[in-house]
């Protein structure tokens, strides 16, 4: 059996150095549209809100940069943890969460610490969830909580794990926006670290179902955050405490994001569709933590 749900499960965490500066922040934020132009902002290249994101001088850290700190995605090591042998191919993001214990440094150096709390059996799929909690010598940093959906590796008698959905607010969003990507989005976007083919070969994509390559899924899930922050949250990163979504369908490069946000106390709910497709979903059970 490819995945050995008892093995990966109890094996011991691994360890991995994380190091990055400042460069490598504001490349990220670039990545998911730092510096463009919004509906809140005409002229955002030199809109001192915006260079909060983009200027080494006044830079805070978005929470997602967690996602790519070191140069890596938070779910890739976690497919090479005992007892998973998995095909590329079959692998899907389900859903990420970033728990933030402390606003994230502009530069630092950090222990990142790996392991495989379940997996979960689908059926005719399964469901791995990875956990990479990073510290640095102040203490813990921030934790991500990874789904990763594999086809056709279920059907091993585990456990089938929490299936419920989070229901959309039965009343209209206290506030819309959208958000264009840009052609060249996942082309910048995959220099913080991942480099997949499926978001910038053509010919690769069409292996994988695709007829043109798509947007990184963690490049969604950082543009709508930036979003939230930036409209709701006073465009002060610190306020968030954890952020959570399950990826329920692909963006192309091109395309025009739709975010409704809903606000209660202490959090904001969150939809994100496709506006050039007909509203097709893009991120679901959609939550940021604030304080």
């Amino acid at each position: 059996m490819p995945i050995d749900a008892a093995k990966a499960t109890s094996a011991e965490p691994r360890t991995t150095e994380l190091a990055w500066d400042h460069k490598d922040v504001q490349l990220y934020h670039l990545g998911i549209g730092a510096g463009a132009a919004t509906p809140e902002k005409a002229h955002p290249a030199t809109d001192p809100d915006e260079l909060r994101y983009t200027l080494e001088s006044a830079l805070h850290v978005l929470p997602t940069f967690a996602t790519v700190a070191g140069g890596g995605m938070a779910l890739a090591g976690g497919l090479s943890a005992p007892g998973i042998d998995v095909d590329l191919a079959a692998v899907l993001h389900g859903g990420q969460t970033v728990t933030v214990h402390r606003p994230l440094p502009v530069s630092g150096r950090a222990t990142q610490t790996s392991s495989v709390p379940a997996v979960y059996d689908k059926g005719k799929a399964a469901v791995i969830v990875l956990r990479s909690e990073v510290a640095d010598d102040d203490g813990p940093l921030w934790t991500c909580d990874t789904q990763i959906f594999v086809r056709g590796e279920g059907g091993f008698g585990g456990d089938r794990g929490p299936s419920a959905r989070l229901e959309l607010p039965d009343r209209a969003p206290d506030l819309h926006t959208e958000r264009h990507i840009r052609a060249d989005q996942a082309l910048l976007y995959r220099l913080s670290g991942d480099w997949n083919p499926l978001h910038a070969d053509p010919g690769f994509a069409k292996l994988a179902g695709f007829d043109r390559p798509i947007l990184h899924g963690l490049c969604t899930y950082g543009v709508t955050l930036k979003a939230v922050v930036d409209t709701l949250l006073g465009g002060d990163v610190t306020r968030v405490r954890s952020y959570t979504t399950r990826f329920a369908g692909v963006v192309f490069p091109g395309e025009t994001l739709r975010i409704r946000l809903w606000q209660e106390p202490g959090r904001v709910q969150v939809s994100v569709t496709a506006a050039d497709r007909d509203e097709a979903p893009v991120l679901a059970d959609t939550v940021v933590e604030h304080s």
